[in-house]
């Protein structure tokens, strides 16, 4: 299937919108219990199950309409089915809330391994998508290798430490705020370091 242009607005509404209604259902239910088959369920449990599927879709969605999914899209709702559906079969939020360590765990590893090899991994999984000298692909790995790992260690000191509330918020609007701050703040490596494809052909 050929790669197929999406409105910008309709991409990222697919991509977050799993997570704010996570926190939208979170939100509604936290407080409550459910019992079913007779097993006792916290609502934290329950919008987890609810997550899972949610995301299975809107990723499928995304595919129909692009014809493409990035390995990282993949690996994703890859982790969120299996550490998800652990938090759900053994009643346990621990599991779930575990995921974005593994997540940026192993992304940084990826392109920590890339450039122990003198490769950049991201430039591969952004397919070209940003014309840019190899030198700054490698700056650019290289901080977001250790933008990952920071990460990973910042989402495990705030899910064993703070309540499952502050856990919520962090994971809807802290990590998608990191995010946006830290590739605002690459923008000036990508206009040094970009290439335009016209004034290299002449």
């Amino acid at each position: 299937m050929n790669e197929k242009s999406v409105h910008p607005l309709v991409k990222t509404g697919l991509e977050l919108g799993p997570i704010i209604l996570f926190f939208i259902v979170y939100s509604k239910i936290k407080d409550q219990d459910f019992t079913i088959w007779g097993q006792t369920y916290q609502g934290f449990i329950v919008a987890t199950a609810m997550f899972i599927p949610l995301i299975l879709l809107t990723t499928g969605i995304l595919w129909l309409l692009t014809g493409k999914l990035s390995k990282m899209q993949l690996f994703t709702a890859l982790l969120v089915t299996v550490f998800g559906g652990m938090s759900v079969y053994f009643n346990d939020e621990r599991f779930f809330k575990m995921k974005p360590t593994i997540i940026y765990i192993l992304f940084g590893g990826i392109l920590g391994f890339g450039l122990l090899r003198g490769q950049s991994y991201l430039r591969l999984a952004m397919d070209g998508a940003m014309p840019m000298a190899e030198e700054g692909w490698m700056i650019l790995t290289k901080r977001f290798t250790a933008f990952f790992f920071g990460l990973a260690i910042l989402n495990e000191v705030i899910w064993r430490t703070m309540s499952t509330d502050a856990w919520v918020n962090f994971k809807t609007f802290g990590l998608t705020a990191a995010v946006f701050v830290f590739m605002i703040t690459q923008v000036g490596l990508m206009n040094k370091y970009g290439t335009d494809d016209d004034s290299k052909d002449a």
